[in-house]
């Protein structure tokens, strides 16, 4: 696991580049632990998510898994509960924009990594796929919430039984991301865009992903009181009273995240 700091954006860079980033015991715990130091750091204002070499994950190593089935040993079995979960959890709860810059392939909780991301990114070499059905298992690490409200109930069920991949121009069509660049570009591409939100309003953007998620799954009554209070809490910031300043003043505004 690489972490590497610059211009307010953390990025965190999986580095199995020989296993194409798969993810064995020790990789999702170091994971685990960097997305929470960088939602516990103020100066981490945006973070990239991505992998070294020809792939951004593959998914779970399968030689680990099946050696520990082997064995008798339980840990697989565990691993959603243990790792999957508060992975995916701490990048949709992260309060600052995430940003997946998809780099070669994207399978199984790899793929879901990307989608649980706040914005997605690709090489032209990118793809995408829920090989989950293709090992005898259904869909982990939130794939089953993120997916369907990216490309809709129908398409995201056909994904996930047919297992088939989706190259980065199907994936652009589709919704699964939001730009597709060279592959040589898509690792500045990724940081300019993460810089560009590190420099803006970040407790707005906190406010954004809080209150977005919990619409998913609310009424229309209780949609508006989230963003009634959000709005009061915003309206009170040092970033509010500065961007209403600089408008005022024709200006660009300078946010400080308070």
């Amino acid at each position: 696991m690489l972490v590497t700091d610059a211009d307010g954006v953390r990025t965190l860079t999986l580095n199995r580049p020989d296993a194409y980033n798969s993810l064995t015991v020790e990789l999702k715990e170091r994971l685990l632990a960097a997305l929470r130091d960088a939602a516990a750091d103020d100066t981490v204002r945006a973070v990239v998510l991505t992998g070294s070499g020809r792939a951004f994950c593959a998914g779970q190593d399968l030689k680990e898994h099946v050696g520990m089935l082997r064995s008798g040993d339980t840990a697989p079995l565990r691993t959603v509960a243990e790792h999957y979960n508060p992975i995916v959890t701490a990048i949709v709860d992260m309060p600052k924009p995430v940003i997946a810059a998809v780099n070669g392939s994207a399978a199984g909780a790899g793929a879901a990594f990307a989608y649980a991301s706040d914005l997605r990114v690709a090489g032209a070499s990118a793809s995408f796929a829920m090989a989950f059905a293709g090992v005898g298992l259904g869909p982990d690490s939130g794939a089953s919430w993120t997916l369907q409200r990216l490309v809709g109930h129908g398409r995201a069920v056909e994904l996930m039984l047919l297992a088939r991949k989706v190259d980065s121009t199907e994936a652009l069509r589709l919704g699964l991301v939001g730009e597709v660049v060279p592959d040589d570009e898509l690792a500045s591409r990724a940081h300019t865009v993460a810089a560009t939100l590190a420099a803006g309003p970040t407790r707005a953007y906190a406010k954004v992903k809080s209150t977005v998620a919990a619409a998913a799954g609310s009424s229309l009554a209780e949609a508006l009181a989230a963003e009634d209070a959000a709005q009061t809490e915003l309206g009170a910031t040092a970033d509010h009273r500065e961007a209403v300043e600089a408008f005022v003043e024709k200006r660009r505004p300078r946010f400080t995240g308070r």
